[in-house]
């Protein structure tokens, strides 16, 4: 699965994990934001969500690991498979 293929299906969720300087920097248009370091905050809202859920950080050794953490509490529809690398054109500038 390629970036252009996930930022086209209007079903997902894009999720950031990254911390909030490097998500000040920039980050994916509609993305949700949950840094890994407070993943735990977040948990109700993931449970919340409907459809498929792809994480994003730098390398995607952070996404990784929260979806492995997803993945071991019962979570479908959670990929990892998204770097910032790959998603440079579609960054947004934060205000």
């Amino acid at each position: 699965m390629n970036f252009n293929e996930v930022y086209q299906n209007q079903d997902l969720k894009i999720i950031d994990v990254r911390e909030s300087f490097e998500y000040s920097m920039g980050h994916v248009g509609g993305a949700f934001h949950f840094p890994l370091s407070r993943f735990g905050e977040y948990m109700s809202r993931l449970e919340e969500m409907t459809g498929p859920k792809v994480f994003y950080c730098q390398s995607g050794n952070r996404s990784g690991q929260a979806v492995a953490f997803l993945k071991s509490k019962g979570f479908k529809d959670v990929y990892n498979g998204v770097n910032a690398s790959e998603v440079k054109t579609h960054l947004a500038k934060a205000a």
